[in-house]
């Protein structure tokens, strides 16, 4: 898969007080169901896009974001006045690579997300059938539904 055409990418919170820009997506999206981000989103999964962090920059309001590391690690930002979910962060990879949370971009994308991960914790209610790759875990571990893709 290759990476998006040259595109300035904008988004930020619900309140406005936080803007930021993406230059350049990586190639891999994908829907989170690990129990982290739906608590954190209040919804069946997550959808991210990963930036390199010379590709991302905020315009406006960084003074505005809160950041909440969980057990794993991870580093979550988000609008202190909104509540906002906006970024999250490996705190291994922090320095080099962030995830955006995708519902928080204002520019419509042309990708498109291309897996589930995590899976293996999705909520049992949640139904996919979008035909996507499915993994257990991370999208190293075993893909359940290999056969249809």
């Amino acid at each position: 898969m290759q990476t998006q055409p040259s595109t300035l990418y904008q988004g930020g919170c619900l309140c406005g007080q936080i803007r930021y820009e993406i230059s350049q997506f990586e190639p891999k999206m994908a829907h989170c169901h690990c129990s982290m981000c739906r608590k954190f989103h209040g919804a069946a999964f997550a959808s991210f896009g990963s930036v390199q962090r010379e590709n991302f920059r905020w315009l406006q309001g960084e003074t505005e974001l809160v950041a909440y590391q969980a057990p794993n690690g991870t580093v979550r930002r988000f609008c202190k006045q909104c509540g906002s979910s906006l970024t999250f962060a490996d705190s291994a990879e922090a320095l080099e690579l962030i995830e955006i949370a995708l519902g928080s971009l204002d520019t419509p994308l042309v990708q498109q997300p291309d897996a589930h991960i995590y899976v293996g914790s999705k909520a049992n209610w949640s139904v996919l059938a979008d035909g996507l790759p499915q993994y257990e875990a991370g999208r190293n571990s075993h893909c359940l539904n290999a056969a249809k893709t």
